[in-house]
Formats: C-alpha cells, structure tokens, sequence
C-alpha cells in the first residue's frame, strides 16, 4: 500500500438496497479523496432503498449514482480492481464470492439489516439511522489507518476489529 495511490473499495451484501450502499456512499464521502468506494449484492434487489436514501441526504452524504447492482459487474474483465472488499451482511459473508483480481483485503463488517425491520415508520427510520451510524464509524476508523505504513497482517486484523465495533453481527469468537 502507498500513500499516494487512490484505493478501490467494494461494499458488498445480498440485496445491495442498504448497508453496502450506506457503505459505498459514506466512503466516497469521508474518504478525502483516498479512496473510490462501490457496493454490489449476490442477489440484487434492482432499487436503493427510499430509507437509506433519505438518511444519507439528511446527513449532507451525496446520493448520485447510487444503483443497486450485481457482483458480477466487478468479476468482469475491465472493472476498477478492488484493495478492499467488505462484507456488511452475514448472508453475503457465507456465500461463495467471485475471485477477485489482485486478491484485495477482505474483511466482515456485519451490521444488521434496516431493510429487514417492520413495524412503525418510526422503527423502520431508527434501524437505518443505526445502521447509518455503525457504518459511519466504521468508515471513520477505516479512512484513519496508516495503510502506507501496515503491513498487510496487521492491516487485516485491524479490519476484523472495525467489523466488530457497536452494532457488529459477528458474534464468532475471535482467535488472538
């Protein structure tokens, strides 16, 4: 890793409608201009989610071009190779993923799933400020590592702890 080189990040989950796209839009926006982030799902669900749209206009996040996509689309010849790739759901975890080229880092950022939350406007509203939250974060710790001077080792194991900070669905026991 260097200093002066922009990094390709991929946000990845089953529907691609909410947490990989907070992820996605959040990076490009805090990333100070280091970092190119996407998102993509193993089984698109084909639109945003209006609720995770609405919370990243309230919070100033730009919301341009965000499209829910296949992971596919970063697996074909010709697409950004990706340094990072990150896991926000537990189902997206446990699938077979695409080879990716370069072998880029990978960690699991599991936050629960605001899409999946019933109830009154108000509990739907609270799961995506949440989930906006524990992505945030997690982005924040992200964005502040020293990647030009980590090795890769140590860079891996301080992923897997931003993964496990508030709100992580990972409740595997960690290995020291």
């Amino acid at each position: 890793m260097t200093a002066d080189r922009i990094y390709n990040v991929l946000f990845l989950c089953t529907g691609n409608s909410a947490r990989s796209i907070l992820g996605e839009a959040l990076l490009n926006s805090l990333g100070a201009g280091r970092f190119r982030a996407f998102s993509a799902g193993s089984h698109p669900k084909g639109a945003v989610h209006p609720l995770a749209l609405d919370v990243l206009e309230e919070n100033d996040i730009p919301v341009g071009g965000l499209r829910s996509k296949s992971w596919d689309e970063f697996a074909l010849p010709g697409a950004p190779q990706m340094d990072f790739v990150f896991t926000v759901c537990d189902d997206a975890a446990g699938e077979a993923c695409p080879l990716w080229p370069g072998h880029p880092i990978t960690a699991h950022w599991g936050i629960p799933d605001p899409a999946a939350v019933t109830g009154t406007p108000l509990a739907r509203r609270a799961a995506f400020e949440d989930a906006y939250r524990f992505m945030r974060n997690r982005i924040m710790a992200f964005v502040s590592l020293p990647l030009a001077s980590i090795d890769r080792l140590s860079l891996e194991e301080r992923l897997r702890g931003i993964g496990a900070l508030e709100g992580s669905t990972d409740h595997a026991p960690r290995v020291a």
